[in-house]
């Protein structure tokens, strides 16, 4: 039950920042479809913890505007190597332990690690993720570990 609320919630707050209009009559919309939503996914059986992670649901939004600002950094330190040439750029290969317990926390920080320019998650096996990084700084930057304590206060 606390899947489906949860579940609810978040098409709801989906809803309202999306539309952007609080008049009864689209209020009334949103309801009815979230209702529809909740009950066709009841009815397939894919509302469980698996689907909607209840721990992920008010954690996650805060580590996306770290990793969004991430994102922002990367860009310029990646734009600033282009413009300065060859020199700059010293593509490397390392592997890194994820500290995740669970496999979505695992797969959260393999992605985070490819949504940031400069670096590409190769490979994931086990607790080891290999990464291709653009330069020795954004290696640096990777190993230091924040992005990988982050994503276990995510995962809870």
């Amino acid at each position: 039950m606390l899947h489906i609320l949860a579940l609810s919630a978040m098409l709801s707050g989906f809803w309202l920042i999306n539309s952007g209009h609080y008049t009864p009559l689209l209020l009334s919309f949103m309801v009815v479809s979230v209702l529809f939503v909740v009950i066709l996914c009841r009815i397939m059986d894919v509302v469980d913890g698996e689907s909607q992670p209840l721990n992920l649901t008010f954690t996650i939004p805060l580590y996306f505007f770290w990793l969004i600002k991430e994102v922002v950094v990367s860009n310029i330190a990646v734009a600033r190597s282009v413009w300065q040439g060859v020199d700059s750029i010293s593509p490397n290969v390392v592997t890194v332990t994820a500290h995740q317990k669970t496999d979505l926390g695992k797969v959260i920080y393999a992605n985070s690690i490819t949504l940031t320019p400069g670096t590409v998650s190769v490979d994931l096996q086990g607790d080891q993720i290999t990464v291709h990084a653009l330069t020795r700084e954004t290696t640096a930057s990777l190993l230091e570990g924040e992005m990988d304590r982050r994503v276990c206060r995510v995962e809870g």
